[in-house]
Formats: C-alpha cells, sequence, structure tokens
C-alpha cells in the first residue's frame, strides 16, 4: 500500500467578478512509498505549490482525492509537516517558541531539533536575529516537532544564497536518511 495516494487531482479557481476561471493544476496522480524522496519539479505557476496544499490539507482538489495511509486528506493535520518558501515564523516567539509553536513536543524535543538543524545556541533567539538560512533551519525544525509521516516542503530553500541552499540542501538529505521520512520536495530549480 502507498503512503500517500493521489489520485486524479486537479484545481480550479473560480473566476474573480465574471473572469475566466484559473486551472491551476491540471489532474494529477502520483503513489508515493514510505520512505520517499520526491521532487516535484516544473516552471513557476505551473500547480507545484497548489499540489502540495492539497496535500497538506491547506486546499481542497476540484476533483480527485488523495489519501494518506488509505485515509482521506481533509483538512490540515500533525502527520503532515510543511515548510514554506517564504518565511512563516512568529516574529514575536524566540527559535524555541516558534519550534514549539502548534507542537506537541516537549521544550527537551525541541531543543534537540534546535541542534539537528544546527541552531544550538540561539534558542532565545528572535527571528529578526537569524540569517534567511537560520529561519529557515528554524522553520524545518518545526515541521519535524510533530514527528510527522510525511514532510512537505515547498521551495523552502528558494530565497537562499547558493552556499546556504546547498548546506540546506545535505542538512535536509541528512535527516532524510536518518529518519527516511517520506519527502515530497516542490522547486522550479535543480
Amino acid at each position: 500500500m502507498s503512503k500517500l495516494l493521489i489520485e486524479g487531482v486537479s484545481r480550479r479557481f473560480p473566476g474573480v467578478r465574471g473572469a475566466v476561471p484559473t486551472q491551476a493544476l491540471e489532474p494529477t496522480a502520483m503513489a508515493v512509498a514510505d520512505n520517499d524522496f520526491i521532487c516535484i519539479l516544473g516552471p513557476s505557476g505551473c500547480g507545484k505549490s497548489t499540489l502540495l496544499r492539497i496535500v497538506a490539507g491547506l486546499d481542497v482538489p476540484s476533483t480527485g482525492r488523495v489519501l494518506l495511509d488509505g485515509q482521506p486528506v481533509a483538512r490540515p493535520g500533525p502527520d503532515r509537516g510543511m515548510v514554506f518558501q517564504s518565511y512563516t515564523l512568529f516574529p514575536w516567539l524566540t527559535v524555541r517558541q516558534n519550534v514549539l509553536f502548534g507542537s506537541r513536543a516537549t521544550p527537551a524535543v525541541a531543543d534537540a531539533l534546535i541542534a539537528r538543524v544546527g541552531l544550538r545556541g540561539f534558542e532565545n533567539h528572535f527571528p529578526k536575529m537569524l540569517s534567511g538560512g537560520m529561519q529557515q533551519r528554524t522553520a524545518l525544525a518545526r515541521a519535524l516537532a510533530n514527528d510527522p509521516k510525511i514532510l512537505l516542503l515547498d521551495e523552502p530553500f528558494g530565497a537562499l544564497d547558493n552556499q546556504t541552499r546547498a548546506l540546506m540542501q545535505e542538512l535536509l538529505l541528512g535527516i532524510w536518511e536518518a529518519d527516511r521520512k517520506t519527502v515530497l520536495f516542490v522547486t522550479h530549480d535543480i
């Protein structure tokens, strides 16, 4: 049985004020096995992020369905960890508080994740005190805090310089190899 099954999923947004509807995602099918690392590659505007948002339960398909471990995805859940392309940290929370926000993790687990992504010593820093790469590492730690079954990454390294991007890619691959998470990674740039 597939970990994640995407069957005929499409997304059409209605036109605004009589405009023509927008077909954001053509019908798509995919079977993702446990521990797979799948890269969804395509140009901007082809529906990659829309597909990821549907898998995350943040949007609903116009047609088709998404099953995770045989169960329909209808809304967000702790079994899916999401890292967005923009920095999505709360500016009034510290690194530790951001990692813990909305999770079931204990402070000890949060501190272990913070250390794992290379931010030991920055637990009490606010996002404005961090570089872009450090903010994305914080977002990755937060996505891992609930120990999700699947990790959804929406161009998480797109705003980073080449050197930081390479370091983040190595970090992500190390986490995937160690934890054997199922990963969907969206990008337009290889």
